[in-house]
């Protein structure tokens, strides 16, 4: 989804809109992000995605509530930075006759909406651990990225069967994904997958 369907990264900024909004005192954390996110190294994708949301929207939250902010951070984040191209080319492959997957890392709690003002008929994402009626900091099942995108890919496609399967990605690290797909499309690609797209022989489209 970012910088895909989206022109930047959504994490943060959905953090930030739900500190602002919702519990403006944990924006006194924000001068620690970078000391954070030079952890990176030590602490992995997962490890890091919990702290940041400890950090901005504490350990637990209802979910409700988290739901309720999510639709109104859809309808500001997501005009602001979708790709227009991207949401044409969903109506192009829909009015194909294929099923719209939203494969992401980012949090489904707020992925969900944006899926929904898009139009989106699935989303595979990053879950959160649950309590009752509370979502917590913590991952469930790991960070949907690589290889482990993939995998929930593959089980979300077990059963369906789909004649054709095409994917989109910016980033080298659906590689994997791609090797699921008929055909597989680089998007606004980083170097590094402008080039393996090259090799590849997959068209290249800049969004």
């Amino acid at each position: 989804m970012d910088r895909t369907v989206t022109d930047r990264p959504s994490w943060l900024p959905w953090l930030l809109f739900w500190a602002w909004h919702e519990a403006p005192v944990r924006l006194a954390f924000l001068p620690l992000l970078p000391l954070v996110a030079a952890c990176y190294p030590l602490l992995g994708r997962a490890r890091l995605k919990e702290a940041m949301h400890w950090m901005f929207m504490g350990p637990r939250v209802p979910r409700a509530r988290i739901a309720r902010r999510a639709a109104a951070f859809a309808g500001w984040f997501g005009p602001r930075h979708e790709r227009p191209a991207a949401l044409a080319q969903m109506a192009a492959d829909r009015a194909e006759g294929f099923t719209i997957l939203l494969a992401t890392a980012s949090s489904a709690f707020y992925v969900e909406a944006l899926a929904e003002r898009w139009g989106v008929d699935a989303v595979v994402a990053t879950r959160n651990r649950q309590r009752g009626n509370l979502i917590l900091h913590r991952i469930e099942g790991g960070n949907c990225y690589g290889a482990a995108k993939r995998a929930r890919v593959e089980a979300w496609l077990d059963g369906r069967a789909p004649e054709r399967v095409r994917a989109y990605s910016d980033h080298p690290s659906d590689l994997p994904l791609f090797a699921l797909a008929d055909s597989a499309v680089a998007v606004s690609p980083s170097p590094a997958l402008r080039k393996a797209a090259r090799a590849r022989g997959w068209p290249i489209r800049d969004w």
